[in-house]
């Protein structure tokens, strides 16, 4: 995990843009499965393509998206791009969300518990 950064309160304008522009980058369900594919490691599109289900227009859309974001990183390979995580802590951000999700459920769960 990285070190945690001090934020400042409030939050300037230029910071709140980018940390809004980051969620939306990430906050599209097929860059999340693209991300959680490359979990396992550097894929090429193709290899994208097929564990995806999805077009190679599509992956490719979405990879250029992540990469422009510094989230993704491509290297050519020959004739392929092989694509490749290169911010990390996009995973930490995840695991607090489902962490965060888990909480709900839970509550949720209790809340919906017939009475004994």
């Amino acid at each position: 995990m990285t070190e945690p950064v001090a934020i400042p309160h409030p939050l300037p304008e230029a910071l709140v843009e980018l940390i809004a522009q980051r969620f939306r980058v990430i906050g599209e369900p097929m860059r999340i499965r693209l991300l959680d594919a490359l979990r396992e490691g550097p894929m090429t599109i193709a290899e994208l393509t097929e564990a995806l289900d999805a077009t190679q227009q599509n992956v490719s859309k979405h990879v250029g998206v992540l990469a422009q974001a510094g989230i993704v990183g491509r290297e050519k390979d020959g004739t392929r791009v092989r694509c490749f995580i290169s911010d990390p802590t996009v995973f930490e951000l995840c695991e607090l969300v489902c962490g965060g999700l888990r909480e709900q459920v839970a509550e949720l769960d209790e809340l919906l518990r017939p009475a004994s």
